[in-house]
């Protein structure tokens, strides 16, 4: 009996062979994930840098337009500055001049005391000659009134005198002046003392003892009423007018250039008429 032995080639070189290619596999897929391995993480880095500069470049825009929008209003603040300072400046300037003036005036201003202080006696001798005048007058023609027995420069008519200024002052320093003189602003009651008084001071203006200040009605400087005669006024007047800038209204009455009134702000100056009784014995 013969045993007979075979050489199993196939089953043996495909086991070989086998493994083999399994083991090359192996590599092979090794080998290809190390090769792409590198390039995945390399763009993964790339990216990652990307996302964190764009992160970056972000915050760095924001920061770069709040410190634009800080130096903005820094510069508003300093033209600001500026301008107050220029301002500032110019009121210095002003203020210097104004020191300067007062200074170079003072002279002047003593000038002025003195020259007040004169007129003041002035006008204490001309009421002391006035007085002298009139008890003269009476003693002449046996103690009755004589027609021009008022102080100097005032105008007798009717019993009253009557003193037309030259110089000009506000409706209120006007009645005090009057006062002072031991008189008031003029009182027009009858037609002839309305001729008298427009006839001298036509083309003048001058104030009136007429006001509506007190009551808001128009009375005279003594508070008696005033009877509305509109042929004494101008045409539309009195309108009380308020667009003067002045504050207020109209609350004090002059004669106009043609003799009739006219209303007009208390503060403004003009020339005025003072009226007093004449002497007597």
């Amino acid at each position: 009996m013969t045993t007979e032995y075979h050489d199993d080639t196939n089953d043996d070189s495909r086991a070989f062979w086998t493994k083999e290619s399994s083991g090359s596999l192996l590599l092979s897929t090794r080998s290809r994930w190390r090769e792409w391995l590198f390039p995945v993480l390399t763009a993964t880095m790339i990216l990652v840098l990307i996302i964190a500069l764009g992160a970056s470049n972000t915050k760095t825009s924001n920061r770069l337009w709040s410190a634009e929008q800080t130096v903005s209003n820094l510069t508003d603040v300093v033209q600001s500055l500026t301008a107050s300072l220029k301002h500032a400046k110019d009121a210095a300037k002003e203020v210097h001049r104004l020191q300067f003036a007062v200074e170079s005036n003072k002279d002047q201003l003593n000038s002025v005391s003195d020259a007040l202080k004169q007129l003041s006696v002035l006008d204490s001798l001309s009421r002391t000659v006035a007085s002298l005048k009139c008890s003269f007058n009476r003693m002449v023609n046996n103690n009755t009134l004589e027609a021009g027995c008022c102080p100097l420069n005032w105008d007798f008519f009717s019993s009253s005198c009557y003193f037309f200024s030259r110089t000009s002052l506000s409706w209120d320093a006007a009645r005090d002046w009057c006062s002072g003189q031991e008189g008031h602003l003029v009182i027009l009651n009858t037609a002839e003392e309305w001729n008298f008084i427009t006839t001298h001071s036509i083309p003048n203006f001058y104030w009136v003892g007429l006001t509506d200040e007190r009551t808001g009605k128009w009375e005279w400087v003594n508070q008696t009423p005033y009877t509305m005669n509109r042929r004494h006024w101008k045409p539309h007047q009195p309108d009380n007018w308020e667009g003067h800038g002045l504050g207020g209204t109209e609350d004090c009455a002059h004669l106009h250039s043609d003799g009739r009134l006219n209303d007009l702000h208390c503060s403004t100056r003009m020339q005025f008429i003072c009226q007093k009784h004449g002497q007597r014995s």
